[in-house]
Order: structure tokens, then sequence, then C-alpha cells
């Protein structure tokens, strides 16, 4: 019989159980054993390593110094603590329209001091001018078959752009020459949305770096994602936004972005492909 398909939630939480598992019998330690070394019963370490009672941080605590792994307690917090959120199906996020999901992280980027973003098939967000978003927008929404309100979500979208310009944040910006040909809105809305991203470059606290085409690879393309100081990536994929905290999947993610930062062309030569990337007319 096929197994019965886990949902995202419950697979993050049978990986933290079987985790636990894992440091026990490596440690030598039989359930009963591990349970005496934390102050508990046997049925409630069996339970915690079953999946059938959810560790709370103190259990966790306890469960990896019993284990003598006292290093492998941040991570398993930090994946126990979003489990519940670490994936929003985008139909579901979508289903009363694109506006909310645009205000939603607005208190991530104010509290962010250095943001980190990679795309390989869209403008930047944060980049975005408002026709841009409007028509990128209204595609997705006609592709999800949800409300289009495309022009308040785009509205908003750019209202959440302001914290370019706080001087005390800082943004790193990465992507692929490919965006530069992709076209949302017509040739009127790219010449604009180039323009917008020319004059970003422009800003003190804004680097934009853009990898070109047939650049000898180190980093293969990846799907999008936002890295927000230390505390969270956010992962796009075409069905889904995945939210990740765990600080060694973190560090995954700045490595990568160091990767694909190395492949990338800034100041002058990225200015070149932006402005070699601007529709003809005639």
């Amino acid at each position: 019989m096929p197994r019965p398909q886990l949902s995202s939630e419950q697979a993050a939480r049978k990986a933290i159980a079987d985790r636990l598992g894992e440091l026990r019998r490596d440690a030598g330690l039989t359930a009963t054993a591990l349970a005496q070394l934390c102050g508990w019963s046997t049925s409630k370490a069996s339970r915690i390593e079953r999946n059938l009672t959810r560790p709370s941080d103190t259990d966790i605590h306890a469960w990896c110094r019993a284990c003598d792994a006292q290093t492998e307690a941040a991570d398993l917090i930090a994946a126990s603590r979003t489990a519940d959120s670490m994936y929003r199906e985008w139909r579901r996020v979508h289903r009363n329209g694109l506006k909310h999901r645009q205000t939603d992280d607005v208190p991530l980027y104010q509290r962010t001091r250095h943001t980190r973003v990679y795309v390989s098939n869209v403008v930047p967000g944060l980049l975005q001018t408002q026709p841009y978003a409007e028509a990128l927008m209204s595609a997705i929404a006609d592709f999800e078959d949800v409300r289009n309100d495309a022009s308040e979500a785009a509205a908003a979208r750019v209202e959440r752009s302001r914290v370019l310009y706080d001087g005390s944040r800082r943004f790193a910006f990465l992507f692929e020459e490919d965006v530069l040909h992709y076209p949302f809105g017509g040739a009127e809305v790219m010449t604009g949305q180039l323009d917008a991203i020319l004059a970003a470059m422009s800003l003190p606290n804004v680097s934009i770096g853009i990898i070109p085409r047939g650049t000898p690879r180190t980093m293969w393309t990846l799907e999008g994602f936002l890295i927000f100081g230390a505390e969270e990536v956010q992962v796009e994929t075409l069905s889904a936004d995945l939210a990740i905290s765990r600080p060694s999947e973190i560090t995954t993610y700045l490595r990568a972005f160091e990767r694909l930062a190395g492949m990338a062309v800034y100041g002058t030569r990225a200015r070149r492909l932006v402005l070699s990337a601007r529709p003809h007319s005639g």
C-alpha cells in the first residue's frame, strides 16, 4: 500500500523527532536511560521520539544535553518553532487577493539591518516599479486562479519598498542577466523598470550585482530567496513560500549567496548590462 502523505508541518515535526532519536542512539542510550537523565518518565521520551508529543524548547535542550549533543539544540529549537509556518502554499496565501502578502512582512523588513536577495526569473520585489509589479501580479493571479487585486497589491509592494531609502539598513541584490530581458507589461513598462534599477544603483546602502549570461558557474541557478539578517530565509518556489530559521540552513544560503555574488558584475559593468537590455523603439 502507498504511504499516506504527510502535510509539510507533519513532515517537519517527524524530521525533528527522527533527529532526536538519532542523537539518542548515537549516544548509546536507551529511551529509559535518556528519560532518567532528563528527569522524565520513559513514556514521555518515547512519545517525543515517536512524534506523538511536541517537545518544548526546554525538552529539546534537556534531550541534547543528555546525549552530549548541545550543539544540535539551536537548530532543533528553531525548526520546532517554525514548523507551523515554514510552508505557505501560494494559493492559500493569495486566496483573498495578493495585497495582504505584500504587507505581512513589513515588520520583518523594518527590523532587518542587512537584507540579501537573489532571483533568477523576475526583478526583485523591492526594486519593482508599480506598472511592472502590477503586470507580474496580474499574471500570478491568473495562473493561481485567485482574486486579481494586482493594482492594490502593486501599490502595497511599492510602499513596502520605501525601506530602501532608510540609510541605516543595507540591501544586496543579485539577479541573473536574463531577468532584464523577461518582459512584463510591454516595452514602456520594461524601460521604466530598467531605469528604476539604474536609479537604485546610486543608493549608498544598496548593492546590485548582475550575473552575466555565459559566466562560468561556480553555483547553479536557484529558486529565488531572501535572507533577512541571521533571522530567516524565505525561499519562493512555484507553489509555496518556505520560511527557514534553522541556523545551519541560513548559513547554507549565506554560502550560496556569496558564491553567486562572486559571479556577478557591479558598478559600470552592471549598468552596461541594464542599458543594453532597454527595449529599442522603432
